[in-house]
């Protein structure tokens, strides 16, 4: 497993873990805890860019579990990843399909409190990750589980 700085330097890594972003949150007006500012154009200006893994599966934790769980009562793979990654942008019914089957769990049936079946919903995290940047390879877990650990302590 490669630390995030070699991770970084590799420009043939996918977009979303060059920022450090694995599920390659789009920029808006939230301003995530270890996000690393536009400055002179030279950061992407699309996906945030995080210090590290941990932060950006944090900013990934805190939405699928604050924003989508408990603000907009989305409770299953299927319901969250068409609001993800909507069908005008993506090729939503093949992404809930392969999260899914990675995930060994029914796209249709609730996930679960995030208190209690955290590993669910590390799960489907990851698994998202793999198919937001095509890969598994280059994807901290250990980060993951620091990211999941953060986002349980606060909530932006």
């Amino acid at each position: 497993m490669k630390n995030t700085n070699e991770m970084n330097e590799n420009k043939k890594q996918p977009r979303g873990l060059r920022n450090n972003n694995p599920l390659n949150i789009r920029r808006t007006r939230t301003e995530w805890i270890g996000e690393v500012p536009i400055l002179n154009g030279r950061q992407d200006p699309e996906f945030c860019q995080f210090r590290s893994q941990s932060y950006g599966w944090r900013a990934a934790f805190v939405l699928l579990t604050s924003t989508y769980y408990r603000r907009y009562h989305l409770y299953t793979i299927e319901k969250i990843i068409r609001r993800w990654a909507p069908p005008c942008e993506n090729r939503t019914r093949l992404y809930i399909a392969r999260v899914s089957a990675q995930m060994r769990y029914p796209w249709d049936e609730p996930l679960g409190l995030p208190t209690d079946v955290p590993s669910r919903w590390m799960q489907l995290a990851l698994a998202m990750a793999v198919v937001e940047n095509g890969t598994g390879e280059g994807i901290d877990t250990v980060a993951m589980l620091d990211g999941w650990r953060m986002a349980r302590q606060s909530v932006n």
